[in-house]
């Protein structure tokens, strides 16, 4: 019998986990992860301003391991061994026949003075964090930007930033409370929002007048203090700032002896393999892909990835060559907690769709379809 390792507990890995199953139903799947429980880190836009709660965003994943038929381990993967066929872990050793790592990425928090900033990517506690200091505010200056790595273009995510942005301004304003506040959005991009497509930057733009939103673009980040964001190109005031750092790979990939890119991800090619590992594979951010420049950290990325490795994996295990890539895709909604805007682009199109109500309602059904095969 094979043994597989899924490192991990999100979307790639979950994914990876359904697709193994599947395809081998005598499989054996051990599965390394800190929580037996499934973030869904899309709907912690909504908590800020109370749409969401934090306990309808975690859900609970022993039924869903006990369906799958996995061995779950509550750990922390702290390296590989044996030419990656024993992953080390802060519970012991693991051994297996393949490994697909799908454990996230980690945010570059080294700037100057980020303790200051709110991470808004950075999970539940994070978002709510912000919900319980925006509650406190009678009014001041609220402060929105992201930034990369710049060694990797593909290891950013700044489309949940306009995401909390637009929705907290709408709260702000269904609560008669807008005109006490000023919201700046910053960015040492000099176009925000370009991996989305030239369509999609324009009615982002377009969004922010309409909104009053002030912007400050183009200019390479210096730090932050407790009240005030700094960069090469001024300064200005902020009683709240919530601030997406760029992303590089997890610490334990250091003991991992496994190709990393220059951003420090693991190195990936369009098999989703781990280049230079027999049998290694990873999904979404945790590996650095072939692909666009503009190819997204998102969720729906991981899965397409983390499928792409599964069916791989198995192909490899039972003798064949693996032949299944992904395809290169950004689809998502930005929501304003009334509306959303629709943004999808591939090699080969985009499309934009200004905001509707129905796509704010599309986003919360796809998060009650989705939330379902692991409730």
């Amino acid at each position: 019998m094979n043994r597989v390792t899924v490192v991990g507990a999100g979307f790639g890995a979950l994914t990876a986990i359904r697709r193994l199953r599947a395809l081998d139903a005598g499989l054996q799947i051990d599965v390394v992860a800190p929580k037996p429980e499934f973030v869904y880190f899309p709907g912690t836009i909504w908590i800020p301003t109370g749409l969401r709660r934090p306990e309808d965003l975690v859900i609970p994943l022993d039924n869903f391991f006990r369906r799958m038929k996995v061995n779950y381990h509550q750990a922390e993967a702290t390296g590989l061994s044996d030419d990656a066929r024993t992953l080390q872990t802060s519970a012991g050793e693991i051994a297996n026949d393949g490994l697909i790592i799908a454990s996230g990425g980690r945010f570059i928090r080294k700037a100057p003075g980020i303790e200051h900033t709110i991470t808004p990517c950075g999970g539940i506690a994070a978002t709510t964090e912000m919900r319980d200091r925006l509650q406190q505010m009678d009014g001041g200056t609220l402060a929105f930007g992201f930034a990369g790595n710049p060694k990797e273009p593909q290891a950013m995510r700044g489309g949940p930033v306009f995401e909390f942005l637009f929705g907290i301004d709408t709260w702000l304003r269904q609560q008669g409370r807008r005109e006490r506040f000023k919201l700046v959005f910053f960015t040492p991009a000099e176009k925000l929002g370009a991996r989305l497509g030239p369509k999609a930057v324009q009615g982002l733009l377009r969004e922010m007048n309409k909104r009053d939103i002030e912007t400050h673009l183009g200019h390479k980040m210096k730090g932050f203090e407790a009240n005030r964001v700094k960069t090469e190109g001024g300064e200005f005031e902020a009683d709240l700032i919530m601030f997406m750092p760029g992303m590089t790979g997890n610490p334990w990939f250091d003991n991992a002896s496994l190709t990393r890119s220059a951003g420090g991800l693991l190195k990936a090619n369009a098999l989703c393999q781990v280049e230079g590992a027999e049998r290694v594979y990873v999904a979404g951010d945790s590996g650095s892909f072939p692909g666009p420049e503009w190819l997204p950290k998102q969720a729906h990325m991981a899965d397409l990835q983390a499928e792409a490795a599964a069916a791989n994996l198995l192909t490899e295990l039972g003798g064949g060559t693996p032949d299944k890539t992904f395809k290169a895709e950004l689809m998502c909604i930005v929501d304003s907690r009334n509306k959303g805007m629709y943004i999808s682009r591939t090699e080969h199109s985009g499309r934009v769709l200004p905001g509707s109500v129905l796509f704010h309602w599309a986003k919360r059904f796809f998060e009650w379809w989705y939330l379902r095969q692991y409730r």
